[in-house]
């Protein structure tokens, strides 16, 4: 019968490639952790590991680590589903998310949440769009927040609230490349931001792997422009910053613009920056929950979708926070 246990310490020691790491981190002694590989190799009568230096998988444990991450999934879905039954008085729910939108929309659910559900224990994975996405896939979080389409297979979406991807663009930016064009090109970016009116611009966007560098590089590639990027970053404060200091153009979602008022207190020291509108469909979308319609769906998931529901969806579907105004 195969031990859980000895699975678990197997699946470490393929990680860390070294048994002497992997009985660290596991904090039990080498030989004990032999002793469970050894057992497990005994069990399907073949050898795991082969003993290099790192250590490398052989065929069967290559087999065996995907096997066995199913079976853990398995295990702890099932425990999951049993604990659920009975009045849900625990759970755990682990939600994957960017750090700058999880600023903006956890606190409108979480503490609702935890004033509703004291004993569930909460989780928060932090990464780009692409590295959620594996996350769900793999089974390290129950549900994601992001800008739909999620890029992952077999995953079920909520809706929760419209989103919309702004241009940035400092004044300045536009006088210093466009000199007494400036005017006219700020005018038709206010009528409607064409892509193509910039393509002699500076460009500040965040690392590629997040979504909204996603939708800015198939807004390029729509307009054939290739853009001078000046800098790339995974932080999308960072690239507002800069671009609020004059070094360039760059993207920004309408949700974590606060409203006009706290906008202008933002911007108060410099006034001259531009936030458009911009005429291209893959810049208006929709925020979305994710969870993977072949993992067990906990009531603890369950009762964070409808909450988020409740807190940031009505009936126009417009988020219910504070947008942008117009520019």
């Amino acid at each position: 019968m195969i031990n859980f246990l000895n699975l678990e310490y197997f699946l470490v020691a393929a990680e860390e490639s070294n048994f002497t790491k992997a009985a660290k981190k596991l904090n039990i002694s080498q030989q004990s952790l032999s002793s469970h590989i050894s057992n497990l190799e005994h069990e399907f009568d073949v050898t795991l590991f082969n003993r290099t230096s790192p250590l490398t998988l052989t065929y069967a444990g290559k087999v065996l680590e995907k096997q066995a991450r199913k079976l853990l999934r398995l295990k702890a879905e099932t425990y999951q589903e049993i604990a659920d039954i009975k009045d849900f008085t625990k759970g755990r729910l682990t939600i994957g998310m960017s750090h700058t939108r999880g600023r903006k929309v956890l606190p409108e659910i979480l503490p609702i949440y935890k004033k509703r559900f004291p004993n569930i224990e909460l989780h928060l994975k932090e990464g780009n769009s692409t590295e959620l996405d594996q996350d769900l896939q793999h089974g390290d979080v129950d549900l994601i927040i992001g800008m739909l389409p999620f890029r992952v297979e077999n995953v079920e979406t909520v809706p929760i609230c419209d989103e919309e991807i702004l241009l940035v663009v400092p004044d300045s930016l536009l006088e210093k490349v466009y000199a007494d064009r400036a005017g006219e090109i700020h005018e038709k970016l206010g009528e409607s931001a064409d892509l193509r009116l910039l393509k002699d611009l500076p460009f500040l966007l965040i690392n590629p792997g997040n979504r909204v560098r996603t939708l800015a590089d198939e807004m390029f590639a729509d307009a054939q422009i290739t853009p001078e990027i000046v800098l790339e970053t995974e932080n999308i404060e960072t690239v507002l910053a800069l671009a609020v200091k004059g070094m360039g153009a760059t993207f920004y979602p309408r949700m974590f613009v606060s409203g006009s008022e706290a906008l202008q207190t933002r911007l108060e020291k410099h006034s001259g920056v531009g936030l458009y509108h911009l005429d291209h469909p893959q810049a208006h979308g929709v925020l979305g929950i994710g969870y993977h319609k072949d993992h067990y769906m906990s009531q603890a998931t369950r009762e964070f979708i409808q909450i988020a529901k409740e807190r940031l969806w009505d009936e126009n579907r417009q988020f219910s926070l504070d947008s942008a105004s117009e520019t």
